[in-house]
Order: C-alpha cells, then structure tokens, then sequence
C-alpha cells in the first residue's frame, strides 16, 4: 500500500465513528446500510465485525439507540442518532474545524452530509479524495 493509501486508511479508522453519526444524522439505518454506505462513498470496506461493535459501542454511550424494525421479511436492528449523539456530532465537527484553522485550511461547514455538493478546502477535498481513490479492503 502507498503512502497517501495509508493516509486515509488510517484516517477512515479515526473518523469511523464520526462518519457513521454523520450517517445516522441524516435518517435511521441498519448496519448493513451503513456497511454498503461507507463503502460506496469511501471505496473501504468495514465489514460487520468492525462497524456493529461500533454501533454497539456508541449505543452504550449513549449517542445512538436501536430499535428493532420487524415490518420486513428479516427483522433489523435501526439505529437512530440521540441528542447526546448530535451534540458529539457537532462538538467533533467544531473540534475538526478549529483544528484545520490553526493548520490554516477552511475546515467542513455546519451541517455538512456527505450527499452535501459543496466546495470547501481541508476536509471535504481530503473525505472527496477518500471516496475516489481506488477501493481499499480491510
């Protein structure tokens, strides 16, 4: 793996949790939504052994809460952002921005999804870059 491959491998895993609360910020999902979600956008495969620790992780902490959806013909657990979870949301988002200040980039906007077609310096072009490079497996 190169360099820049690396890079944001090693950023994916850090932002992990971030990125699945800004998910759920949007509506409710499952975790194979989130699974297919990070993968189309990102090109990297978390499979279920790293992301339902996680969700299970944030739902203990309080950021998430699940329920299950039995409407369909295989029951699912949906998970939905908690207000203590928006609150993390918008304090790493504040965090990530004062950080890319003081390195002198723009940093992400308030409220910014990934489905948002906006052009903003520092993260956004790095989660951009992220999503076309070639697909990277875990």
């Amino acid at each position: 793996m190169n360099n820049s491959k690396e890079v944001q491998l090693k950023l994916m895993k850090g932002l992990l949790d971030l990125i699945v609360l800004q998910f759920l910020s949007s509506q409710p999902m499952h975790g194979y939504q989130i699974i297919t979600r990070i993968r189309k956008n990102f090109g990297v495969y978390f499979g279920p052994s790293t992301i339902y620790p996680l969700l299970n992780a944030l739902e203990k902490s309080g950021y998430v809460k699940s329920e299950w959806d039995m409407n369909n013909e295989r029951p699912r657990k949906v998970y939905k952002l908690t207000t203590e979870g928006q609150n993390l949301l918008n304090f790493t988002e504040d965090s990530l921005n004062f950080i890319c200040k003081k390195i002198g980039a723009t940093g992400i906007p308030k409220g910014f999804t990934m489905e948002d077609n906006i052009t903003q310096p520092a993260l956004h072009s790095l989660l951009k870059k992220m999503k076309e490079s070639p697909n990277l497996s875990l």
